[in-house]
């Protein structure tokens, strides 16, 4: 029964390993790939011009606050209680305002991570489906990203795909 067993993990393990080795791998830089696209770029410097804007808009209100309470703070002594508390009120409700249009602007499903989606999430489908149709065409069973966090050690050249990606796009890259 053991010489059962063991023959069969036996084989199982050749076949594995027959089968691996048959497979081919390639790899991919997302971050080349996309940084050859013209319209990534654009995209890019929008959202960079976006985000520019909306900070400077943010920064000027928490200026103002800074103002209104330094203001306050001055006129503080010489104040009867209710106007105290109605400056305070509203400072409190400026500063509230404001980090809440920090919020909406850059805030985990805010306008810069719908307009990233907007104008990013289309060309980075269109990598993918050239990748997937690459992978398919050329018999690849993994293609993977040195972008990402994933190390790779060692690469051979011949299996880089990047230029074979950006020319299924019909982007040439001038070295």
């Amino acid at each position: 029964m053991k010489k059962i067993l063991l023959l069969i993990t036996l084989t199982i393990g050749i076949l594995g390993a027959a089968f691996t080795q048959n497979q081919k791998h390639a790899y991919i830089d997302s971050e080349y790939i996309l940084g050859n696209i013209p319209e990534y770029k654009e995209a890019q410097r929008e959202l960079d011009r976006l985000a520019a804007n909306w900070q400077k808009d943010i920064e000027k209100q928490f200026a103002s606050i800074d103002s209104m309470y330094k203001k306050y703070q001055v006129e503080a002594i010489t104040l009867p209680d209710n106007l105290k508390q109605k400056r305070e009120d509203a400072i409190i409700k400026a500063e509230q305002d404001a980090k809440d249009l920090q919020k909406k602007r850059f805030g985990k499903d805010g306008d810069l991570f719908k307009k990233r989606e907007e104008l990013v999430k289309p060309i980075q489908d269109r990598v993918f489906n050239a990748i997937e149709a690459l992978a398919k065409d050329k018999g690849y069973a993994f293609i993977f990203d040195t972008a990402g966090s994933m190390t790779i050690v060692y690469a051979d050249p011949k299996f880089d795909l990047n230029d074979l990606v950006l020319s299924r796009l019909g982007i040439t890259v001038k070295d």
